[in-house]
């Protein structure tokens, strides 16, 4: 049962390629659960049935540049969900909107939790039979300093330690290689960094092939690198997914393909990225998660439920300990 007085989640209705439908029936599903919800979108908004609405005027699509949409475009439902948790009328915002432009949103309005450098987009990568492994950043810094990826990687545990229940999250930072010398000046620079920081359970540098595997809870890299690697795996999973049904779809493999069905779609689930429902932005101060650009009514539900979790938890409490710590 939530508590009563839990803030409604900020939903940006026009967010995604499947706005505002599925946006509006997982925010709808998520109701129905019990978690409150506060849609934010035109006065006309269809559909929205008994869900509450804020009102916004203006939308900023995929191909606005982030920055100046969210400077020009004040109105917008990405700006206003950032401000309506900014101003503890709602608990979290999430959108399946411009990614960019939800950082810029949450980082301009809802400002850094005191002490983050960078806030960094965390995203769970799915390891059949285990809990994800946290990658960050996995897109929003493209360009990063040694010192940051050492707050990443603590931030990455906070999250790790309170959304999957790992005592000690092995960190590792992801490079060409797992020998201490291998990777470029930034890589080589944060692991002395990260090798004398305290309250990291550094394990040293891990490859491409890790990540979805239990070798690792957290790896840490620059948002470039993060981003072709999550995209990468996406791609990677999505096709092999694609040939292996494709495989056993043969009539001579009927019988033992419908044997198999059960385990394979178990199998399936697991690596379906709408299970997630979102990565969630760390360093900024307030829950805001940002779902896939494809995001169907499910992801949407899955994410809301990702905002509750994080605001039940107090995630930006705990991130602000860990840094003023440090």
């Amino acid at each position: 049962m939530l508590p009563t007085e839990m803030l409604p989640v900020a939903v940006d209705a026009l967010g995604g390629d499947k706005a505002p439908t599925d946006i509006i029936t997982g925010a709808q599903q998520a109701f129905e659960a019990g978690i409150p919800i506060l849609l934010v979108g035109p006065a006309d908004l269809a559909g929205r049935g008994n869900l509450a609405l804020h009102v916004a005027t203006e939308f900023i699509d995929m191909h606005d540049e982030p920055a100046s949409a969210v400077r020009n475009k004040r109105d917008s439902t990405l700006v206003r969900s950032a401000e309506l948790v900014r101003d503890d009328v709602a608990s979290a915002m999430i959108s399946a909107g411009n990614t960019g432009a939800t950082m810029a949103s949450a980082l301009l309005r809802m400002g850094r939790i005191k002490g983050v450098k960078r806030p960094a987009i965390a995203t769970p990568i799915p390891v059949p039979g285990s809990t994800p492994t946290v990658l960050l950043d996995a897109g929003a810094n493209a360009e990063v300093e040694a010192q940051w990826l050492t707050q990443f990687a603590l931030m990455g545990s906070v999250f790790a330690r309170a959304r999957y229940k790992i005592d000690s999250p092995r960190v590792g930072l992801l490079s060409i290689g797992e020998e201490p010398g291998k990777g470029d000046s930034l890589r080589k620079e944060a692991y002395e960094l990260l090798s004398d920081t305290s309250g990291i359970n550094f394990i040293g540098n891990v490859e491409g092939r890790d990540i979805m595997t239990t070798n690792v809870d957290v790896v840490v890299t620059d948002g470039f690198t993060g981003n072709v690697a999550l995209k990468t795996l996406e791609g990677a999973m999505r096709g092999i997914v694609k040939a292996l049904f494709s495989a056993i779809g043969a009539p001579e493999y009927k019988e033992h393909a419908d044997a198999l069905m059960p385990a394979l779609l178990g199998l399936y689930s697991q690596f379906d990225p709408d299970s997630t429902g979102g990565a969630i932005l760390l360093g900024v101060d307030g829950v805001c998660i940002i779902s896939h650009g494809s995001s169907n009514a499910r992801a949407i539900f899955n994410g809301i439920k990702v905002a509750k979790d994080m605001v039940d938890c107090d995630m930006v409490g705990l991130l602000a300990t860990a840094i003023a710590a440090q």
